[in-house]
This record gives C-alpha cells, structure tokens and sequence, in this order.
C-alpha cells in the first residue's frame, strides 16, 4: 500500500482527543518513511513523522499546535483497512505523551 499524496480526514475519535471532522491530513511517503501535515478544528498546525511496516501498518509520532497555544504530542499505530467504497480506513490507537498521557482510538478516511 502506497500512502503518497492520499488525503485523509477524521470521522472518530476518542474525547480524549484533538482531533475532529474538521481535521484534515495531507500523507507522504518515500520508501518505509510516512510524513504528514494536519490541521483544522482544534489543530493549528501538525506534523507527523513515522514508518510504513511491510504489513502495511503505521507506527508514527505526532505533534501538533492547538487553538488554546498548547504544544501537544504523542505516539499513534494505525492498522490500514478498505472499505466498501475502496477507500483506506486507518483504525488508529494512540496515546498522548504529554499531561496525562489518556490513551485512544481514531479512525481517519480517505478522502
């Protein structure tokens, strides 16, 4: 699976999260290396960094700037799944690695 140039946006999230309908994430890839930008809703600016496994699963780390001028940062997994529309679903579980470290789980779609 190829994630270069795929645009994604959230349809759940944990309340724990930052993340919503209005957060939208611009994938790149080059070989095993995963990159994004993010922003929208509570997002002002985000950056994710990790690796495409040769399952096709992500592992990353992400940070971003929040609307309230907050850092914040933490680690995600994402297992990838198609569906019915043939678009990629990540089924997402991360936990934040500032304040109280909450733990949750996200999907985000293709778009």
């Amino acid at each position: 699976m190829d994630y270069n140039n795929r645009h994604f946006v959230s349809i759940e999230n944990t309340e724990s999260g930052e993340v919503s309908s209005k957060t939208y994430f611009d994938y790149y890839q080059n070989g095993n290396i995963l990159y994004a930008d993010y922003s929208g809703g509570e997002i002002v600016k985000g950056k994710l960094v990790g690796i495409v496994h040769n399952d096709d699963t992500l592992e990353f780390r992400y940070n971003h700037v929040n609307t309230s001028n907050e850092i914040r940062g933490g680690k995600c997994k994402s297992i990838p799944h198609i569906n019915s529309q043939g678009k990629i679903e990540l089924h997402e579980e991360w936990q934040w690695l500032v304040k109280d470290q909450t733990e949750g789980k996200s999907i985000v779609k293709e778009v």
